[in-house]
């Protein structure tokens, strides 16, 4: 029975669907027609991470400082992007959506609200990655991705960073950078077995 497949907890909180090549106002959700859902799966073969946490409780979460301790995000913050919380809203907004890639991994927890992270796949389609309260998801560094609020016009999410935080956003066209170059060849590039090239066997 299909009931009995058990769902992963991370759907709820993170959806991934291909998007429409539409003008119209980027907090819509875009979906293509008919819609085309992306899985949990092919974000992690494109190398985005994800995780369900408990939002409510993030201060005292075990899984969350485990997640920590691993992958050494040693900086946290919070950034609440809304009109009324922002300031320079609509310019910040609007560099937001600029498809840009950084040289470290972009780690963001979605504590309140919602948002979309749309990232290229490896044929340059867009994905619209929509993360709700509870969700976290990690994008590497060198791909090329964007951001902008969904209609609800609010999240409020929690900022990881190994070490100092540098939020050097480098808009595209920047392939010579050696983060980008390392992303492809890890994730995008494939061999003669349709492999990745640097990913792990």
């Amino acid at each position: 029975m299909a009931d009995s497949i058990p769902k992963d907890p991370r759907e709820e909180v993170i959806q991934a669907w291909y998007m429409d090549d539409s003008e119209a106002d980027q907090r819509l959700p875009h979906h293509r027609e008919p819609k085309q859902y992306v899985s949990i799966e092919k974000l992690a073969e494109l190398g985005v991470l994800s995780w369900r946490l408990d939002a409510d409780n993030y201060e005292n979460d075990e899984e969350l400082k485990k997640i920590r301790a691993e992958r050494g995000y040693s900086y946290m913050d919070f950034c609440e992007v809304c009109p009324e919380k922002l300031p320079n809203y609509e310019e910040k907004i609007k560099n937001f959506f600029e498809e840009h890639l950084h040289t470290d991994e972009e780690i963001r927890y979605c504590v309140a609200g919602s948002g979309y992270f749309d990232v290229r796949d490896e044929n340059d389609g867009w994905i619209r990655v929509w993360v709700k309260k509870g969700g976290m998801i990690v994008l590497p560094a060198g791909m090329y991705h964007r951001f902008t609020l969904d209609t609800d016009n609010y999240i409020k999410a929690m900022r990881l960073f190994v070490g100092d935080p540098i939020w050097t956003p480098f808009n595209r066209p920047h392939d010579h950078l050696p983060a980008r170059k390392e992303y492809l060849k890890a994730f995008v590039e494939k061999d003669d077995s349709g492999h990745a090239v640097g990913a792990a066997a």
